[in-house]
């Protein structure tokens, strides 16, 4: 159990002593909401349990066994989870490590929705995450579960199981309509919450035994909340936070642990720093595709005593048990939030995008037509006639020393899984850092630096058109709408804020995929 770290200024140093001197980390520990500043005050007041959940989580693991238990007995062996951001990368991973199946729905994706709905339905065990229920992709999804259960002649009652906060508006749908319900500690961020029930109850119902995930968190707690220069916690959030603020802001995540530990970890850095034009922006790789490694970049290697090379010379290797490695990151991310002197519990830009995608479903802005069609492929934001030449034109924008390209894919990530293997070498091309984000997905995660942090990134969107669209019950719009809906969004945000984006909207999804991924890698 191992973390080393390597760091080539003074002032990491220097401020990782402040911040002993200061005693940040027992003042964290004791839920001191002062430590980000007066603006912070407010939202971290209510975002700082997380901080005694190895303990504090424990009395509901009885609870989750149980209902597996009983769920098992009634012939639900298969787990789907619906759910955004934090609600569902967490139990992703913790289902990873163990070797247990989990199916995650978290897309808007008609194909994906379909296909989750379709599979095992009189098997499978619905678990329905939401702080909420306000989040459109989650109550959608839980609208599709609940009708094909209905046209199944099957009781949705006892196939869906809630987690919530409590007293949310869907506790309170859900409460009356007779489901069984688990209410979370209300006091913690989604991007925080791995420990609390949003992280335990679907990782529990799948079969993963939970005891140790606490244990591995509890081992380190006292350590990682300490006021020693030894804390690792403590230097590897000033390893973040003084990188970031000597304009070293990319933290390459070589995930040796086959878990996808750095898909979470991408999403607690990203939401909680990429604010008021600064933060730190993960960009996810493995070792045998790593792209382009340049001077602004941090690198951590995760699951290795091995620390790797880094031109900027930062650099860090990780090799912790998962529930170890998670309250690791929390703490490292609260740190990173001080030192850049930024809220690390709230994410300002993500409305943004919802509020625009809301616009465009409902006809409130008109909808914007192809600059260019080249065959199959429509092309928005550019001035290009062919889609070559427009790559060519957004990939000039991708400037050094401290830009980046962010691939936005808003497909059915099962089915076209391996185009994420176009980014490492497309990387290698551009010789600069390129993040991979499915959509909606990354829009929980990544989204919020996009449009919050430092106003470097380039931006290609791939959306498509459904060969068969998924009608959302109760609603005047389907998933296929939706997604589109929201890439549209979130590109008119983008650009507003003069980020340069390139919309490629496929009309023969498996014909255009095959010709994005001959173009780009």
């Amino acid at each position: 159990m191992t973390v080393h770290i390597t760091a080539p200024v003074r002032s990491y140093e220097r401020v990782l002593r402040r911040l002993v001197d200061e005693r940040f980390a027992s003042r964290l520990a004791a839920r001191d909401h002062t430590l980000w500043g007066p603006a912070a005050e407010e939202e971290s007041a209510k975002r700082l349990a997380w901080v005694d959940l190895p303990k504090a989580s424990r009395p509901l693991l009885p609870r989750i066994a149980a209902a597996r238990d009983d769920l098992r007995q009634a012939g639900l062996d298969h787990v789907v989870l619906c759910g955004m951001g934090g609600s569902s990368l967490a139990p992703e991973v913790i289902c990873r490590a163990a070797g247990v199946e989990l199916t995650v729905l978290d897309s808007s994706d008609p194909h994906m929705a379909r296909a989750a709905v379709e599979d095992r339905l009189d098997r499978s065990v619905v678990v329905v995450s939401s702080k909420s229920g306000g989040t459109v992709e989650t109550d959608s999804q839980r609208r599709a579960f609940e009708d094909a259960y209905e046209q199944a002649g099957l009781d949705a009652r006892q196939h869906l199981v809630i987690v919530t906060d409590p007293a949310s508006p869907l506790d309170e749908y859900v409460t009356a309509a007779g489901y069984r319900v688990f209410r979370a500690e209300p006091n913690v961020g989604g991007r925080y919450s791995a420990l609390t029930a949003f992280g335990l109850v679907p990782s529990g119902l799948a079969g993963v035994p939970l005891a140790p995930l606490l244990e591995q968190a509890g081992a380190v707690h006292d350590a990682f909340l300490a006021d020693s220069v030894e804390n690792l916690a403590l230097r590897l959030g000033t390893l973040m936070g003084v990188a970031a603020d000597n304009d070293v802001d990319k933290l390459v995540l070589v995930d040796h642990t086959g878990t996808g530990v750095g898909d979470w970890i991408e999403q607690l850095v990203a939401e909680s720093t990429g604010k008021d034009g600064c933060g730190v922006l993960p960009v996810v790789t493995t070792p045998d595709a790593l792209g382009a490694v340049t001077s602004d970049c941090v690198v951590v290697a995760l699951g290795t005593e091995e620390v790797p090379a880094a031109p900027s010379g930062y650099a860090a290797a990780v090799d912790l048990p998962l529930g170890a490695h998670m309250f690791l990151w929390e703490v490292a991310t609260a740190v990173a939030g001080q030192i850049l002197s930024i809220n690390p519990f709230d994410q300002p830009d993500v409305e943004s995008a919802k509020k625009a995608a809301r616009a465009s479903l409902g006809g409130e802005v008109e909808q914007p037509a192809p600059s260019a069609v080249d065959g199959d492929v429509e092309l928005f934001g550019t001035e290009a006639s062919t889609l070559e030449e427009a790559l060519a034109e957004l990939f000039a924008k991708v400037e050094e020393p401290l830009g980046y390209l962010a691939l936005q894919v808003y497909l059915d990530r099962w089915t076209h899984a391996d185009l994420a293997a176009v980014r490492a070498p497309l990387s290698e091309r551009l010789d600069r850092p390129v993040t991979f984000g499915w959509g909606p997905r990354f829009l929980h995660s990544t989204g919020q630096y996009h449009k919050g942090g430092a106003p470097t990134g380039v931006f290609l969107q791939v959306t498509a058109e459904p060969d068969r669209d998924f009608e959302v019950p109760g609603r005047d719009f389907t998933f296929g709408q939706f997604i589109v809906a929201q890439a549209v969004g979130d590109g008119q945000v983008l650009a507003e804020r003069g980020r340069p984006v390139l919309r490629l909207h496929l009309r023969d999804v498996e014909a255009g995929v095959a010709r994005l991924r001959r173009l780009l890698a």
